[in-house]
């Protein structure tokens, strides 16, 4: 029964609304019809029982109760008075309708009236669906007494109050459907604004537009909607601005893997190869492709923002290995050289060695890029964790182009012949920043450029 009501009720909010006004106008105008056709029914009870009392008076008029015994006088036009009129003696009938039987309903309801006493009223049915009022009125003379009990039809009365029932039930009518007509009307109107709301916002979301709704304007509910719509869709633009860096870092860290496969396969194709030759290809793809596996890994965990719980994780990473590991693994030009500068060799980091690789690599990478002839890796402890610096001796970073250093996409140069996307110092910052670390520029050093990474103790 439960899912029947569910499958017929509207399914938009307009009909939904429409239909629970429509049934309170009706549970209301039920409520005031019954109680205005009660209110109907008693007063025209009441105007038939003084009608009755009216003509019980006058045919008093008639009666004479004050011999030892009661009579009826005779008078002009007492046919009139004697319509539907019964004089009682006690139990004595002295006079009724000369249309009515003496063993008739009425004139055995008005025997019991007369019997009962002076202002009793009560109704008898006089055959379907004829209905007669009748009331009684006793006199009292100094040796008898008499009562007159009368009696009207009550059809004209009982046609009123139908021919009331019936306008009272077709204006309910009407009024339902002018009710639900306008309730339509009002909520459609009321919730256009909602429609033309979530219509932008569908397409404000799809596009990661700038355009919100803000909250003035607007009316206090619709402003609400549109501070929770705002909110939505810089939440839906945090997440397409973080699958697009995402897919921008994935690309520009498997570049350099990529780039050694294709190298090795093209050394390979370009004459017969040994053996040992082949072996060491091998070698040199099976690494690059671990190293992209790595890269994959590292990258996807952090956007699931897995990298924050497992990077925090218990347990300490060597720093010395992973740093002379990058350099074996950087392919400098024979005109720069890297070397490893560390100090405390047991040096820890409370990162993972892969998320140790991916924020030193792209400072490495663009310090062989840009250096001179010499590339230094330093690490060193400090207070509370570990400081790896990166030194080169190359032209520097341009004083201008300091504040945008690790935006993404942005380069000092585009033109200066590398194939940079603008991605590697951004990634390293924000990878480093997700253990509660930081990658920053050194301006005090003149000499070249210097980027310091400040990681926490293993």
């Amino acid at each position: 029964m439960k899912r029947f009501l569910r499958h017929l009720a509207p399914r938009t909010l307009r009909g939904r609304l429409s239909l629970v006004a429509l049934t309170t106008a009706a549970l209301l105008m039920t409520v005031l019809t019954v109680a205005f056709n009660t209110v109907l029914d008693r007063h025209l009870q009441h105007q038939a029982d003084a009608e009755l009392r009216s003509r019980a008076d006058a045919v008093a008029t008639t009666v004479d109760t004050s011999g030892p015994r009661a009579r009826v006088l005779e008078t002009v036009n007492d046919r009139l008075l004697d319509a539907n009129v019964w004089i009682y003696t006690g139990t004595r009938l002295l006079e009724k309708p000369p249309s009515t039987a003496a063993d008739s309903t009425l004139t055995e309801a008005a025997a019991r009236l007369a019997v009962r006493g002076d202002g009793v009223c009560t109704t008898v049915a006089a055959g379907h669906p004829r209905s007669v009022r009748l009331c009684a009125r006793s006199m009292a003379g100094s040796h008898s007494t008499a009562t007159v009990v009368t009696a009207l039809d009550l059809a004209p009365y009982r046609n009123s109050a139908a021919v009331v029932l019936l306008g009272s039930l077709i204006l309910d009518s009407v009024m339902l459907a002018c009710t639900y007509a306008l309730t339509r009307l009002a909520v459609g109107r009321a919730l256009r604004p909602v429609r033309t709301m979530t219509d932008q916002a569908t397409e404000w979301s799809a596009v990661g537009s700038d355009q919100r709704f803000g909250a003035a304007h607007h009316p206090a509910e619709l402003a609400r909607l549109g501070s929770s719509l705002d909110s939505l869709l810089d939440r839906i633009r945090t997440v397409l601005r973080h699958e697009r860096q995402l897919t921008g870092e994935l690309s520009h860290e498997l570049r350099t893997p990529l780039t050694r496969i294709i190298i090795e396969l093209d050394w390979w194709r370009a004459r017969p190869r040994s053996a040992a030759e082949t072996r060491a290809t091998h070698e040199v793809i099976a690494e690059a492709a671990q190293a992209m596996r790595t890269i994959c890994d590292t990258l996807l965990d952090d956007a699931r923002e897995g990298a924050h719980t497992t990077a925090t994780a218990p347990g300490a990473t060597a720093v010395v290995p992973v740093l002379y590991r990058l350099v074996d693994r950087l392919g400098t030009p024979e005109r720069v050289e890297a070397v490893v500068d560390a100090t405390v060799p047991e040096l820890a980091a409370g990162v993972r060695p892969a998320l140790l690789e991916r924020i030193v690599s792209p400072l490495l990478t663009n310090a062989v890029r840009y250096a001179r002839s010499k590339v230094t890796v330093s690490a060193r402890p400090v207070p509370g964790g570990v400081r790896i610096s990166v030194t080169d001796d190359g032209p520097g970073v341009p004083e201008a182009f300091v504040g945008d250093l690790f935006q993404p996409g942005r380069r000092a140069d585009p033109e200066d012949g590398h194939d940079g996307a603008g991605l590697g110092l951004p990634l390293a910052r924000r990878l480093a920043r997700a253990v509660g670390g930081e990658v920053s520029h050194d301006p005090a050093y003149t000499s070249g450029a210097r980027f310091l990474t400040d990681l926490p103790a293993g």
